[in-house]
């Protein structure tokens, strides 16, 4: 059986990702799995400069879910370049790194950078909040998708995913703005926005009242966007939301993704991803599918 997928001019030896924010650098669950199994890590988001995150606390359980609102702490691309780069580059797996930004300015500075290391990818996270357009996410119109997508594609020669806020009337635009832009493909979803509240307290669970909803309970909305924006574009999809074994995947594939991230699934059972990979690969056998592409986009509609 042939596994190996190509996404947006990254080749990876299966199409199972992990998604960014969910998996660090890879150091903890390096000790649960072997990372030389995976497609491919997309890292936590990376900025230009350390940022601290949002004040504690940042994340609650929900029905078949999970809220975040970690506010995109990390140490900073210098460190990351001189820390964690290194070592996951021991590993036999695609390294894409998701880079975020709070102006256009600090986007391509970013990118700058990352054309210069050693990584397969990048994954640009347009669900950034915008500070000078009153914290709106850039990715949330047509226009501000393209016009970030432009200035960073003008600096960055390596293979460039966009991803995609689900948090918007028509993802489609969205999807096709990055198109038009020039990058390689799009990433899809990234959190739903939602609020959880204490009933006892009569507060907000989260310390910054809204997080992520991300988990098995927003895979429907996932699915149902993935097959809208496949439909629409002409660059490859990578699929998130909800994932949690092969079947998940399998279902992500069909509807059009030629590659899925696994994002809570992470947090539920560490070992998620490769059960995911041996998941795929038991419904290849089961169907005698020789060639993992063949699956990408094959669903039949009613």
């Amino acid at each position: 059986m042939n596994t190996s997928i190509n996404l947006a001019g990254i080749k990876m030896k299966n199409p199972v990702t992990v998604a960014s924010g969910t998996f660090g650098y890879g150091r903890e669950y390096n000790q649960f799995i072997d990372l030389n199994k995976l497609g491919g890590i997309i890292t936590k988001g990376t900025s230009l400069k350390e940022r601290a995150g949002n004040q504690a606390p940042r994340v609650c359980e929900t029905a078949s879910g999970m809220l975040n609102s970690i506010g995109l702490q990390n140490p900073g691309v210098e460190y990351f370049a001189e820390n964690d780069l290194p070592w996951l580059r021991k590993f036999d797996t695609a390294i894409i790194v998701n880079a975020c930004g709070s102006s256009i300015e600090e986007y391509v500075e970013l990118c700058k950078i990352l054309n210069t290391l050693d990584i397969d990818g990048v994954e640009l996270n347009l669900s950034c909040p915008n500070v000078k357009a009153g914290c709106l996410a850039f990715g949330t119109t047509y226009e501000g998708v393209k016009e970030v997508t432009s200035q960073v594609r003008k600096v960055l020669d390596k293979p460039l995913i966009v991803k995609l806020t689900p948090n918007v009337t028509d993802i489609t635009l969205t999807a096709k703005a990055a198109e038009d832009a020039g990058a390689d493909g799009v990433s899809l979803i990234n959190t739903l926005l939602a609020m959880c509240i204490d009933i006892d307290k009569r507060r907000p669970m989260l310390a910054n009242n809204t997080g992520g909803l991300s988990g098995p309970a927003i895979k429907p909305v996932a699915v149902r966007m993935v097959y809208q924006v496949a439909k629409t574009v002409n660059i490859p999809v990578l699929g998130m939301g909800g994932i949690v074994g092969g079947e998940d995947a399998i279902e992500f594939m069909l509807a059009g993704a030629t590659a899925i991230s696994i994002g809570a699934g992470n947090f539920i059972d560490p070992c998620t991803s490769i059960d995911t990979i041996n998941g795929i690969e038991r419904y290849m056998k089961k169907y005698n599918i020789e060639d993992v592409n063949d699956i990408i986009g094959k669903v039949e509609m009613n």
